[in-house]
């Protein structure tokens, strides 16, 4: 995570001083590269240099100091492993283990609650319905959770990754639409709070699905279905989690080894190892049938704000969610090519989020669109309406290489490529 609050502080001293990054640089002895990495979070001085900023802005080092030290936290980072029946996800673990601790990581494990009550004897059958059942579930998936993450913040190591066997939404799979609302109700939470908590999510596909004779019920007492109802099963753990700002799904187009190489991968892009790429492709397309993906795909409402920097980079904080329910994150990005960028994001509190708005480019409007996310044949779509058009849309589509190909449903029809086009960039629009 980066520290974004000594980098606005010293942001902050710098324009009331009137200097820009080089003068300031000058006048420490450092590059105007390492102030900028200052000011963006990516470093920290030293102590001596946060010395010779006291005296240059004539105050107190502790107050430097302070949000130095405050801002040295651990980087706690949340993910879901999920799928349908007979998976892989046990391999996966053990693959996560190894790959993530060679990178300097503390591997966190939250075990399957699901398999744990349904062992102990407690399950659908054996509850008085399945809302009891999942209601339960649901209640153990969100105190485990709690403690483990709070167990995290013990630990020695800076970069610890929690790995959740499943997460809270895999209940929804099981669940009408109604029944799930009633658990909801009863514990007090939102859809969108349950499902954004989690950083990222990955999903690997039953066997049952383009690798059927692998298909087994032998590594998995608590698994009981058939291959019809492992595909049923794994449809409705996708749109369980379609919706989510991270969600990435793991399909059988390979051998299982290299499954397992792709979902580590996949996990590495997503937590920056070794640098936080995105690659992302963007369509023109003529305005979308909009029943048809409010049937399809999963609807929210983004409002985006781009702020002030002091560099290249471009800076902007988002409002994502619907009816009421809403995450906040600052993104951070910078092109390496037409395709691929550094993308760097934070998940802010309500109160960083509002914070943050005081220091919005007033060049430019707020950008509000509604996205519906929409997997197809495996992939993932966002789809984004803006208000100002009524003959076009964007889709996006987040790559794991450059030269990954790509299957568009037959509902979106394509005007032509804008990856390139400056005009389409969000940023851009926001200008208008």
């Amino acid at each position: 995570m980066n520290d974004y609050k000594f980098g606005n502080l010293l942001y902050d001293l710098r324009k009331k001083s009137n200097l820009t990054q080089n003068e300031l640089a000058k006048k420490l002895g450092v590059t105007n590269k390492a102030v900028s990495k200052w000011e963006n979070g990516k470093a920290k001085p030293t102590t001596n240099i946060l010395k010779s900023l006291a005296i240059l802005f004539n105050i107190p080092i502790e107050e430097l100091l302070k949000e130095k030290v405050n801002k040295e936290k651990k980087e706690i980072t949340k993910i879901v492993i999920t799928g349908g029946p007979c998976a892989g996800k046990t391999t996966a673990m053990s693959w996560i283990q190894n790959a993530f601790t060679e990178l300097g990581y503390h591997v966190i494990f939250v075990p399957e609650c699901a398999t744990e009550l349904i062992n102990a004897g407690i399950s659908g059958s054996t509850c008085k319905n399945v809302v009891d059942f999942q209601n339960a579930l649901m209640k153990l998936q969100l105190e485990r959770e709690k403690i483990y993450e709070s167990a995290a913040n013990s630990i020695k190591n800076n970069k610890i990754l929690i790995v959740c066997d499943r997460g809270i939404m895999d209940s929804k799979a099981y669940l009408s639409d109604l029944e799930f609302a009633t658990v909801l109700n009863e514990i007090n939470k939102n859809e969108v709070e349950l499902r954004d908590n989690y950083d990222a999510v990955f999903h690997l596909v039953t066997a049952a699905k383009g690798a059927s004779e692998f298909y087994t019920l032998e590594n998995n007492t608590a698994r009981t279905e058939s291959i019809e109802d492992a595909i049923i099963s794994d449809d409705k753990l996708i749109d369980a989690w379609n919706g989510h700002p991270h969600f990435r799904v793991i399909d059988n187009s390979t051998n299982f080894e290299d499954k397992m190489k792709k979902l580590i991968k996949e996990i590495s892009l997503f937590l920056g190892e070794p640098e936080p790429y995105e690659i992302e492709r963007k369509f023109l397309i003529e305005y979308p049938d909009i029943t048809w993906l409010n049937k399809m795909g999963k609807k929210t409402e983004i409002i985006q704000t781009y702020l002030n920097s002091n560099n290249d980079d471009e800076i902007r904080v988002r409002q994502r969610g619907i009816n009421g329910n809403y995450i906040y994150t600052q993104t951070i990005k910078r092109n390496i090519n037409n395709l691929k960028r550094v993308e760097i994001e934070k998940r802010l509190s309500k109160d960083e989020y509002l914070e943050l708005l005081m220091n919005a480019d007033t060049a430019k409007h707020q950008i509000r669109k509604t996205r519906y996310c929409l997997i197809y044949k495996n992939q993932y779509f966002e789809i984004d309406i803006f208000p100002f058009w009524n003959d076009k849309a964007i889709v996006e589509i987040e790559l794991n290489n450059e030269n990954q190909q790509i299957e568009f449903p037959s509902k979106l029809k394509i005007v032509k490529e804008v990856t390139d086009n400056k005009k389409y960039k969000n940023s851009e629009l926001a200008k208008y």
